[in-house]
């Protein structure tokens, strides 16, 4: 007499032994439940943004070929940084220049108005990204001009140029990045003109433009753009934190004093 099994595996067109392999699968996600948990309690502590390494990293003690398979299995996908867009612009042209490093990490500079960096950032901006270019006195710290775009034309970085007034450009260095922008030829060819000399950072060497770099670091550590919902509401917040940067933000490292204020200070140095 058939049992109710074979019966069942007739009616379902299915072997006997199809069948107790199905079975002894369907068990086991109660064995891989516990090793779930701890993978998911650390994958949500990543945000969702941990891949297998990262989690690997953080439960030691689990092989990672487990970790995949239960990732595969509860389909936990880590969310994939998104590029920085900025370096996903085109290759150079051929007509495109490089300058070197005239400025050799030379930050402790004391004559203000002389020496400048610059450099772009970008900021998240309702699902897309607006880039801020900055340009920044490396004596005082004081940014002397800025330009906020929507996108990385050579507008962003021509209009930065063009909103830094100064009462001479003779012999001043301004120093940058070897980005798509600062060896374009028609940016190569405004700082000829006005007679700035252009130094540049070794390529790799975030460290050669650090003063800028420190900058973006504590504006947005203290610029409130997350909640921005428009261009211009995020241009009035920037405004507004480079008027607070120049004239409110005192610095230790410049004695406890404000960009300007530390500026005009220098500036009475020198003439004294």
């Amino acid at each position: 007499m058939k049992s109710d099994v074979s019966i069942l595996c007739e009616l379902a067109r299915v072997s006997r032994s199809g069948y107790y392999r199905w079975l002894g699968q369907a068990d086991e996600p109660s064995k891989d439940y516990p090793d779930y948990l701890k993978i998911k309690k650390v994958f949500d502590q990543g945000k969702g943004k941990y891949g297998w390494r990262s989690i690997k990293m953080r439960l030691p003690e689990m092989n990672h070929k487990k970790i995949q398979r239960i990732m595969r299995k509860y389909e936990l996908v880590a969310k994939i940084r998104r590029k920085n867009p900025y370096k996903m612009i085109m290759k150079k042209d051929l007509e495109h220049r490089t300058f070197s490093n005239k400025l050799q990490r030379e930050f402790h500079q004391l004559t203000p108005l002389k020496a400048f960096c610059t450099d772009i950032t970008y900021i998240p901006l309702c699902q897309d990204f607006v880039y801020l270019s900055v340009i920044k006195d490396i004596a005082s710290g004081e940014v002397m001009a800025w330009n906020l775009s929507a996108t990385l034309a050579m507008t962003l970085v021509m209009e930065t140029i063009r909103n830094m007034k100064l009462d001479s450009y003779e012999n001043i260095l301004i120093h940058s990045d070897q980005g798509f922008h600062y060896t374009n030829p028609k940016y190569i060819e405004i700082l000829k003109e006005l007679n700035i000399n252009q130094s540049m950072s070794r390529k790799g060497n975030c460290i050669d433009n650090a003063p800028i770099e420190s900058f973006f670091g504590h504006m947005k550590d203290e610029l409130e753009y997350k909640s921005c919902r428009s261009f211009k509401e995020l241009f009035l917040r920037i405004e507004k934190y480079m008027r607070y940067y120049n004239y409110e933000r005192k610095q230790w490292t410049r004695n406890r004093m404000t960009p300007v204020k530390y500026r005009d200070y220098l500036l009475t140095k020198v003439k004294g």
